[in-house]
């Protein structure tokens, strides 16, 4: 029975991979993510269900528009496998099953998929834009918002830490509308500042701390890497100048979800 429950999470999570493929295209554009059908980008055809079944549509059309006949990027195959699987192992590592089915483990199945949810899109966003979008920060707010209230009136539990981080919050976002918004279109650093809070709000410092870790771990890896490979070259292309910035928090919002589901594992395992 187990088994067919982690089925359903698996189809929730590539359903959810699409809708993440979508975000993260209109989103920098400030197209609609909700009501407006979803379309071909390169002809801007719109498409039908059939074309919209997450995997399989990908593999029935042999990864090409039906209509334009133009190669799908495999990117959305990738991100909505990735989802799906991110998805079971997170539903496993907090043990969700029949055996371990209660309004608890219900709940922050719910609200920690939810926050994975946010971290997808702000991860996929920044690895292609290089910044972090304002609306998916909010996302994440109003998402443990709605926690921390569940926490404090059902489960009684202390909302002290909760506060502190909060208040923080709420003085960077009006510094944010106050004053940078008048300087710059986007503050990099302090959205990035607003993220890592919003990770310690949910997965608390200890994991933060971790993810920091991880994310800069990764970051060097992949600039010795580059290194490597620009001593091969004779040059560096003027043009790369600009895909140059690293996107932290791309890093940061995977090295956060490895994190989640290890500390996961170690709390439910143990």
């Amino acid at each position: 029975m187990d088994f067919i429950i982690y089925i359903y999470v698996f189809i929730i999570g590539i359903v959810c991979g699409s809708f993440f493929s979508l975000a993260i295209y209109r989103i920098p554009k400030g197209q609609d993510i909700i009501h407006t059908r979803s379309y071909c980008p390169n002809c801007k055809h719109k498409l039908s269900f059939w074309d919209m079944i997450p995997l399989f549509s990908y593999i029935g059309l042999k990864g090409k528009c039906r209509y334009c006949k133009r190669k799908i990027s495999p990117t959305y195959f990738l991100l909505e496998l990735l989802s799906g699987i991110i998805f079971v192992l997170f539903a496993l590592s907090i043990r969700f099953g029949l055996d371990n089915m209660n309004t608890s483990v219900i709940v922050y199945l719910i609200f920690g998929l939810l926050y994975i949810a946010g971290l997808f899109i702000i991860s996929g966003i920044d690895i292609n834009k290089k910044q972090i979008q304002h609306q998916v920060l909010v996302y994440l707010l109003i998402i443990e918002t709605i926690y921390i209230i569940y926490l404090y009136v059902v489960e009684k539990a202390s909302i002290y830490r909760y506060a502190i981080y909060f208040v923080i919050l709420v003085i960077l976002n009006l510094f944010n509308i106050i004053y940078y918004k008048k300087r710059v279109k986007n503050n990099y650093t302090l959205e990035l500042l607003i993220l890592l809070i919003e990770m310690v709000i949910f997965t608390y410092e200890l994991c933060t701390v971790y993810t920091i870790i991880l994310a800069l771990l990764c970051i060097a890896m992949k600039l010795l890497i580059e290194i490597i490979l620009q001593k091969r070259r004779k040059y560096v292309k003027k043009d790369k100048v600009a895909e140059a910035r690293i996107p932290f928090g791309f890093y940061l919002g995977v090295s956060n979800i490895i994190v989640l589901i290890l500390t996961n594992m170690l709390i439910f395992y143990r």
